[in-house]
């Protein structure tokens, strides 16, 4: 019989807010709301000072200022967030492979096969804990369980900055007293439908014949529900699977109209691909332009070059050329630009081999890439935005709402 597993749920608190604060100490112990900050924006995340105020994600921001109107509202910096996100599962996955990232601030860990080398789940915990503390000054709350659904509950009992364990063999016993409404899978209809049955907790659930609870919520439905409120959650942790495309996407606080507008949006939109595959050692072939008119209509237009880029200006040149197939006297409310079909190892590996003779490439390409790497490293040093190209300066400013606000849907040409 296999030993039990050891399954620990990571979550950073109040992730966006809490960057904020870590990047201007000013911040720090005040209500700070991130997100959409003009009149179509909503709330992305709220620090714990905000939420006392009733502030949370998902929110109008319109609202949040009215409930918080001391507090300090920031539009998101998600190049930022990524890059933070990325050294915190980097410190994770010192302790296992198996990380399932479920957002950015947000994992599963299974270190069942780690114990023998780091110790318990809760000395695991407790490791990463001070490693994202130390190393990104950030707060990460940790639950550990046998199973992925107490691991989360467990989480959220302990936040902020927690560790709380469900002891093994104890994963029915924890979830008994909690309310039904912690269960996953139990949302406001259901909720209620149980109530009248007499259920107000997940031990109710589980002592309920399953018979009953059929009969008020169909077989199937009843039988997964009793079946996590006694503990029994077999799923298992599912490591982050390989990028399908990289991109970046804005939505703008007024509708854009002309080229030359969205011409500078691009090409912002291009220089964080570039990084962000530059920094995941990946090419693509396939340039896509998505564009969001203020109907709401969405098309999207893609160019495959001869050559797989990570170049910011080779992206720019190929989204801006789609610019030609789309409407642009629409007022246009979001752009995107992304990168897809990357290049494998032996393409790569080919491109290498071969003079530039027998695979020509573009005669700048050379200076193009050191610019880049100083680029690069001066935002590694500085932060994003600490070098920015003199064509992005141009013209005037305006407030966006990048990617991200909401989920993507199956990460094809988001921003992350």
């Amino acid at each position: 019989m296999p030993p039990p597993r050891t399954i620990v749920h990571l979550d950073l608190d109040a992730f966006f807010a809490s960057v904020e604060q870590l990047d201007d100490p000013s911040l720090r112990g005040r209500p700070v709301v991130v997100g959409g900050i003009g009149r179509r924006g909503v709330v992305s995340t709220a620090s714990y000072e905000a939420r006392r105020f009733g502030v949370h994600s998902a929110m109008p921001t319109a609202r949040a200022r009215r409930l918080c109107p001391a507090g300090v509202f920031l539009a998101p910096r998600f190049d930022r967030y990524a890059a933070l996100s990325e050294q915190v599962f980097g410190i994770y996955r010192r302790y296992t492979p198996l990380v399932e990232p479920l957002s950015l601030d947000e994992a599963f860990l299974d270190v069942t096969a780690s114990r023998a080398l780091h110790g318990t789940g809760a000395d695991i915990a407790r490791a990463i804990k001070a490693a994202v503390r130390a190393e990104c000054g950030l707060a990460v709350s940790a639950g550990i369980a046998e199973v992925k659904m107490a691991a989360k509950i467990a989480t959220d009992l302990g936040k902020p900055d927690g560790l709380v364990e469900v002891p093994p063999g104890g994963v029915a016993a924890f979830l008994a007293p909690l309310p039904v409404g912690r269960l996953w899978g139990v949302g406001e209809v259901t909720e209620a439908a149980l109530r009248k049955l007499g259920v107000a907790t997940i031990g109710d659930l589980a002592r309920l014949p399953e018979a009953a609870l059929a009969a008020a919520l169909g077989a199937s439905h009843a039988r997964g529900l009793r079946a996590l409120a006694l503990g029994d959650d077999p799923r298992e942790v599912i490591p982050d699977e390989a990028a399908r495309s990289v991109g970046a996407e804005d939505t703008f606080g007024e509708d854009l109209v002309g080229r030359a507008a969205l011409e500078r949006q691009l090409l912002s939109q291009a220089g964080r691909v570039g990084r962000r595959l530059r920094a995941a050692g990946l090419e693509g072939h396939v340039v896509t332009l998505k564009v969001k008119y203020a109907d709401f209509e969405l098309v999207t237009r893609r160019v495959t070059l001869p050559h797989p880029t990570d170049d910011d200006r080779a992206i720019y040149e190929a989204a801006r050329a789609q610019l030609e197939r789309v409407e642009l006297a629409r007022p246009i409310r979001l752009t995107g630009v992304s990168v897809s079909g990357f290049a494998g190892p032996e393409e790569r590996e080919q491109l290498g081999l071969f003079p530039p003779s027998v695979v020509p490439r573009p005669p700048e390409e050379d200076r193009r890439r050191r610019l880049n790497a100083a680029l690069d490293a001066l935002a590694d040093r500085f932060g994003e935005g600490a070098v920015t190209r003199a064509d992005l300066v141009e013209g005037p400013s305006r407030t966006v709402r990048r990617g991200g606000d909401a989920p993507p849907s199956d990460g094809e040409d988001e921003d992350g």
